[in-house]
C-alpha cells in the first residue's frame, strides 16, 4: 500500500481535480471520456467520485450516482456504481476494494446496480452482488414514415440540453418493471461521447433518443412528461425516411408499444444488483441511457 495515497470525495466544486478524474477515466476506460460532459456543466450532486489520489493523481476511484428507481410500479432511491478501477501500476493493492467500500458505506441499505466489465465479473460479487440478465426487446413491424418528420436536436446548443433536462427531470418512467427517472445528466455522458443516437422531438412535452439501421428502426430512450397522452403508433412513423421492418428499444418498453417481445438476453450488458429482488419482476431492461 502507498502511505501517500488518500480518499477525496469528489463533487461538482472540485474543479481543480476534475482533470485529474478525467485523466484516470481516459486511461482506465479507453473509450469512455468525462472531459467535453464536464465542458457541458453535466456534474451535479448527484454524482460523486470516490477517488483514491496519489499527488494530485487520481489512481483508483469508485463513482456514485444518486439514482430514482422505478421498481415494479414503486419510486425507490438507489444508487448507481461506475468507473470503478485503478490505474495499471496500482493493481493488486486493494485500491479498487478501499474505493468501492467508502461508496457503498454511503448507500446503507439502499438499492445499488452497476454495469460491469466482462473481464471483472466475479468482482462484484465479493461485495454482495448479483448478476442480473437484461433482456432485448424488439417488435417485428413494417413501418413507413410519417407525413411531419420528428426534429432533431443538438445537445450541444446549451439551449437544447437545458430544455432535455427540464423534460428528463419530470418525465415518466419509460418502462414498467424496472427502470429509472430523472437521469438526464447520465444521457447527456452518451450524448458528450457520441454514443447517444440522434435526439428528435416528438412534441413539446416528448423527446426520443432513435436512429435507423439496416431497416431497423432502435429507439434508445423516450423521455416523456404525460405518457396517458403519448400515442407511440403515431409517433414511431416520425422517426423514420424509409420504410422499416423492425423496432428494437433500448429499455422495457411499457404497454402500448407496437407488439414488442423480449427476444433474447442481452449478451454485453452486464448488470449487478445489491439489495434488489430482480427475480420477482418479468422480463426488464434497464434504460440504455441510464447506465454509466
Amino acid at each position: 500500500m502507498h502511505s501517500a495515497i488518500h480518499l477525496h470525495v469528489l463533487g461538482p466544486s472540485d474543479l481543480s481535480l476534475h482533470p485529474a478524474y478525467c485523466d484516470y477515466v481516459a486511461q482506465v476506460f479507453t473509450q469512455a471520456d468525462f472531459r467535453r460532459w464536464c465542458e457541458w456543466g453535466q456534474w451535479s450532486d448527484s454524482y460523486r467520485a470516490f477517488c483514491l489520489v496519489e499527488g494530485g493523481r487520481v489512481v483508483a476511484n469508485a463513482s456514485l450516482s444518486r439514482m430514482r428507481l422505478w421498481i415494479d410500479g414503486k419510486d425507490v432511491e438507489g444508487f448507481q456504481l461506475g468507473a470503478v478501477g485503478c490505474l495499471p501500476g496500482y493493481r493488486e493493492q486493494g485500491l479498487a476494494r478501499r474505493a468501492m467500500q467508502a461508496a457503498l458505506a454511503v448507500c446503507g441499505r439502499a438499492p445499488v446496480l452497476l454495469f460491469a466489465n466482462p473481464t471483472v465479473l466475479d468482482f462484484y460479487p465479493r461485495f454482495g452482488f448479483a448478476a442480473a440478465p437484461q433482456w432485448q426487446f424488439e417488435s417485428r413491424v413494417e413501418l413507413r414514415p410519417g407525413a411531419e418528420p420528428a426534429p432533431a436536436l443538438d445537445l450541444a446548443d446549451p439551449v437544447w440540453r437545458a430544455e432535455f433536462l427540464r423534460l428528463a427531470a419530470v418525465a415518466a418512467p419509460s418502462a414498467g418493471a424496472f427502470a429509472a427517472r430523472d437521469y438526464g445528466r447520465i444521457a447527456t455522458w452518451y450524448a458528450a461521447n457520441g454514443y447517444a443516437s440522434p435526439l428528435r422531438r416528438l412534441d413539446r412535452d416528448t423527446l426520443a433518443f432513435a436512429q435507423v439501421e439496416d431497416g431497423v428502426l432502435t429507439i434508445e430512450d423516450v423521455f416523456c412528461a404525460a405518457p396517458e397522452r403519448f400515442d407511440p403508433v403515431a409517433a414511431v412513423p416520425r422517426l423514420i425516411d424509409a420504410p422499416v421492418r423492425a423496432l428494437r428499444f433500448g429499455f422495457g418498453p411499457p404497454r402500448g408499444w407496437p407488439r414488442a417481445e423480449a427476444v433474447a438476453i442481452e449478451d454485453d450488458a452486464h448488470l449487478f444488483v445489491r439489495g434488489l429482488d430482480l427475480q420477482a419482476l418479468p422480463a426488464h431492461r434497464f434504460p440504455l441511457l441510464a447506465r454509466t
